[in-house]
């Protein structure tokens, strides 16, 4: 009986994907224990939303990639549907609308996007799949702008960003232009012109993400106020030197100066504790991750899987270059949690089914090669 439940469990899972996964999963419950001022009933609901997050990774690499591509346009427009319906029925928190209320929780609509929105872009390159023309390209610019921009105007500039990019990888995998890739290059350097510059940023974007970059350019500007973030941070990771201070032993950690040090600025208290070499060790084990899923898309088996998988893996990239980004001070503070380290579990469930898929597109591959 035991055999037959491991057979089972075992079928979907890619192996290497799922020892990467706990391995990091290993380092952030030491890490948010020391993090969280040593308390259990934190580590504890981490442990509570990593249990969830791998059953629901398991049941995503069960579905097969027909199944996937059949559920594309649906989860797609369900995404936007909800999206819209934040515009007019949200629930308002800190100055932004981004949640509705179904009674028994909020939800945020702009995560299901994260996946929908890769799925939707490789099901519609794969439709067309021996003719993909110019035009092609500009009907899946379309899907993506939809769902950014009401993003936008919640507002979320983080995850506008997050699924934008998901959408350019997707783009790129379905064989983008390098000229355009070049043009799109020069027009990104023209915004961050434009957002650098107070007086043109004003026009373009929200007051408090002008003073967010502002602050990002000269945190002292601001050192007790929109600075402070970006000063402790940096402060943590440079105090770390080459092997850190040890665990649970981060002076700027438990004296209360790093901020949000369980969620977004985790990554400073890993540095104050673990040092340059623990940094470093990291990356690597994250770019284990990445590298495997960069693998899975280079082997998949259909140019959905291809550019489903390759959108996954690099998204993933994403969330970690722009936390660490923040945290170290050379990119605005946007509230990206960690991969996977940070505490909360609407970020590690969203990345865990985005693992499932890309055990999904494995599983299908292996299938056929039998």
């Amino acid at each position: 009986m035991i055999l037959r439940l491991w057979q089972r469990f075992k079928q979907p899972i890619d192996p290497w994907l799922l020892l990467f996964t706990l391995l990091v999963f290993l380092v952030s419950s030491v890490l948010l224990y020391s993090a969280s001022n040593q308390d259990w009933a934190r580590v504890s609901d981490k442990l509570t939303f990593m249990g969830i997050s791998l059953a629901l990774m398991w049941c995503v690499a069960n579905i097969r990639q027909q199944v996937l591509m059949r559920l594309a346009l649906p989860g797609y427009v369900i995404g936007v549907l909800l999206l819209l319906a934040v515009e007019f029925f949200g629930v308002t928190s800190h100055g932004a609308t981004r949640w509705l209320d179904i009674g028994v929780t909020r939800i945020q609509p702009s995560e299901l996007l994260r996946i929908a929105l890769p799925l939707m872009l490789a099901w519609y390159f794969h439709h067309f799949e021996a003719h993909v023309n110019w035009r092609h390209y500009v009907v899946a610019a379309i899907i993506i702008v939809i769902p950014v921009g009401l993003i936008l105007k919640q507002p979320d500039l983080g995850t506008a960003l997050l699924i934008t990019s998901g959408g350019f990888y997707a783009l790129f995998f379905a064989g983008l232009s390098w000229r355009l890739i070049g043009m799109m290059t020069l027009a990104v350097g023209g915004l961050a012109y434009v957002v650098t510059h107070w007086d043109l940023c004003i026009n373009i974007l929200h007051e408090y993400q002008c003073r967010r970059i502002s602050t990002m350019l000269d945190p002292t500007s601001d050192p007790l106020g929109a600075g402070y973030h970006i000063i402790q941070g940096t402060i943590a990771i440079g105090s770390g030197g080459l092997l850190g201070k040890g665990w649970l032993a981060g002076t700027q950690t438990h004296l209360d100066f790093i901020p949000e040090r369980t969620t977004d600025f985790i990554f400073a208290v890993f540095g104050e504790e673990f040092g340059l070499v623990g940094n470093v060790l990291l990356l690597l084990l994250y770019l284990c991750v990445i590298g495997r899923g960069l693998m899975i898309s280079y082997n998949a088996s259909t140019v959905f899987g291809r550019l489903l998988a390759g959108s996954i893996a690099l998204n993933f990239f994403t969330y970690a270059f722009v936390n660490m980004g923040m945290v170290s001070g050379i990119l605005p503070v946007v509230g990206v949690p960690l991969p996977l380290i940070s505490y909360g579990g609407t970020s590690m469930v969203s990345i865990l089914v985005g693992f499932g898929l890309l055990m999904s597109i494995q599983r299908d591959r292996k299938l056929m090669k039998a």
